[in-house]
């Protein structure tokens, strides 16, 4: 009885004193001069680089092959369309933050030789040929509504002219969202282009900020309809073999947004019931082969579930113990940047500059 009792001070001695195993810290990334341009370079390398591009375009007859220049004078580098909207959106960003960077003038030349007026009617008029209704559905409309945002968020001149100039084409992805998502019964999930609360979470925060109510209430009512009853996401199978995205933590994203605090915070304890723990943690996504462009997707999953727990953690104080596994996230993949092949070089900047800015909201 006497050897039963010092064995379990024994037991509670070493669980006490430091033979448990010690959480890593890891240092939050900031976004500061030097990095800023670092990241501008992404984007200055790309915007005006035709090939290679992948068109992603149904043919309709031999009058639709074109170069990406004559179909998209406004996007037509970066490898794809997206992929241009996002790094004119990195332009954007940047120099709102960072007004003084040294590449300033050369970001300021760019966004206004691509985003002219006569530019936009152009790519207007593509998403109304026969055979486009649905390109670019719904992740390309997403960046382009992000990048109308962020010109209608910046107190500049230069970009009362873009907004001015955008307005046609942003105004008609937001209806096109507006008439798609009453029609899409079952949401898509998974870590790609396609995946449905990547695409709202994007557009709401557009909607909120431009004021477009009727936006806001299509998205809100899909929000619901499609996550509201979902329990015990099964976050452990994550992440697929090419994902950027993670199909749990996005659908937080946008319920995050739609659903008020009490009801969030119900939602989420059946959602993800560990995400609440101080002991939760996430494995980054690793990158065997920087040169594949599908395998280097793994460096954008670790941006999106960085910006995703970010944002959790600035708008709920609870979760703040979330930011580490963030920062964690940010660590592995944000030193490879500027070094990577253009495989990753001309689209993961954008994410890396979208996480980096959610540290500072």
């Amino acid at each position: 009885m006497k050897n039963s009792f010092f064995f379990i001070l024994f037991l509670l001695f070493i669980s006490t004193y430091g033979f448990t195993k010690t959480k890593k810290y890891y240092e939050t990334p900031q976004l500061g001069i030097s990095q800023a341009q670092r990241l501008a370079q992404l984007p200055i390398d790309c915007v005006e680089t035709q090939y290679p591009y992948k068109l992603g375009q149904t043919l309709g007859s031999e009058k639709d092959l074109k170069t990406p220049k004559e179909m998209h004078p406004a996007f037509y580098g970066c490898f794809d369309w997206h992929s241009a909207v996002h790094g004119h959106w990195s332009m954007v960003s940047l120099l709102k933050s960072h007004p003084s960077i040294e590449s300033a003038p050369q970001l300021r030349s760019l966004l206004k030789n691509h985003l002219t007026r006569a530019n936009i009617a152009k790519e207007v008029e593509y998403f109304h040929g026969k055979y486009n209704k649905s390109w670019e559905r719904t992740y390309g409309w997403a960046w382009l509504l992000k990048l109308a945002q962020e010109l209608h968020t910046w107190d500049d001149p230069l970009a009362r002219e873009l907004e001015s100039n955008l307005k046609p084409l942003s105004d008609l992805l937001a209806k096109k969202f507006i008439k798609f998502l009453p029609k899409l019964y079952y949401n898509v999930r998974v870590g790609e282009h396609p995946n449905t609360a990547f695409g709202m979470a994007f557009a709401f925060d557009y909607a909120k900020a431009l004021g477009d109510d009727k936006l806001v209430e299509t998205i809100t009512l899909r929000a619901k309809h499609f996550y509201l009853n979902d329990r015990n996401c099964p976050i452990k199978w994550e992440p697929g073999g090419f994902d950027f995205l993670s199909p749990c933590l996005e659908e937080v994203d946008i319920m995050r947004r739609v659903l008020k605090e009490k009801e969030f915070h119900s939602w989420l304890r059946h959602f993800l019931p560990k995400i609440r723990k101080k002991k939760f943690d996430l494995k980054v996504g690793v990158v065997s082969d920087r040169n594949d462009g599908k395998l280097v997707h793994l460096d954008g999953l670790n941006f999106t579930r960085a910006w995703v727990l970010y944002g959790l953690a600035n708008q709920y104080p609870r979760y703040s113990h979330l930011k580490n596994i963030a920062n964690k996230h940010m660590q592995y993949s944000l030193p490879n940047l500027v070094s990577d092949s253009y495989e990753g070089g001309h689209w993961l900047g954008s994410f890396a500059i979208y996480a980096l800015n959610q540290i500072q909201e």
